[in-house]
């Protein structure tokens, strides 16, 4: 057996891409056996660990107003607060499902808001936003974009975005592209954490996962969409920016 293994502050395993960028990242060097590391698992047949197919389980209403897609797939933003993405997902645990609600900035990739429950009733969204709110500005018609499911067309969604001054924005049912960047966040969650852990209660997931948003995706994770930088890295520049304006 072949085992290669970098080590890292980190408890959370970085793919074979990632390492090198990890290593300059943290002044390291990469040795001879790491870069072969792709050819040799080739040659044994080894596949690395991979996301599990992605399955279609918005439900929409058709009865909510129509909304535009205001994105239309560009998740490009030239400061915080001005794009944001948001979805929900269910962790397993032995005593039933815990659903995570999300909002990420599209400018710093950095997940601004989340709120978890054993229901994914609209309030989990809310509070959600709430956090998201406290965490970053938000400008003024600063977009939120999502699924069209039941919980991000309620009414009561609408008044909580118009209250925030925010436009809502929604792609496709069943279309998982038009919000790429939200599940982009829980596949690297389930990948990364959630496929790799049993849970015994929500309470464990509700630790775990909060650990992985704060101290691992936000701070240390490096996004190959920020050129190998983490979330906080790229605050911190904005914020240097805006300082020397």
């Amino acid at each position: 057996m072949i085992c290669c293994h970098r080590r890292s502050s980190s408890r959370w395993p970085y793919s074979f891409p990632r390492a090198p960028h990890q290593a300059a990242h943290q002044h390291e060097s990469v040795n001879d056996q790491e870069l072969q590391l792709p050819s040799l698992m080739r040659e044994l047949g080894l596949v690395p660990c991979q996301p599990r197919p992605w399955r279609a389980t918005t439900i929409a209403d058709d009865a909510a107003p129509a909304t535009p897609d205001l994105l239309t797939r560009d998740f490009t933003a030239d400061a915080p607060g001005r794009k944001l993405v948001s979805d929900i997902t269910y962790v397993h645990t032995w005593a039933g499902f815990l659903y995570l609600a999300t909002v990420i900035d599209c400018h710093t990739k950095a997940v601004v808001g989340w709120a978890m429950a054993d229901h994914m009733k609209t309030s989990l969204i809310s509070d959600a936003l709430d956090m998201a709110a406290r965490n970053i500005d938000l400008a003024e018609g600063c977009i939120f974009h999502s699924d069209r499911g039941s919980p991000y067309t309620s009414r009561e969604l609408r008044s909580k975005l118009s209250s925030l001054g925010l436009r809502a924005s929604v792609g496709r049912t069943g279309v998982c592209w038009d919000n790429a960047m939200a599940e982009s966040f829980f596949g690297a969650l389930k990948n990364e954490l959630v496929h790799r852990t049993t849970f015994p209660t929500r309470a464990h997931a509700h630790r775990a996962i909060v650990r992985y948003i704060e101290i691992f995706y936000n701070r240390k994770r490096l996004h190959s969409g920020l050129g190998y930088k983490t979330p906080a890295e790229v605050h911190a520049e904005y914020e240097e920016l805006q300082a020397a304006a």
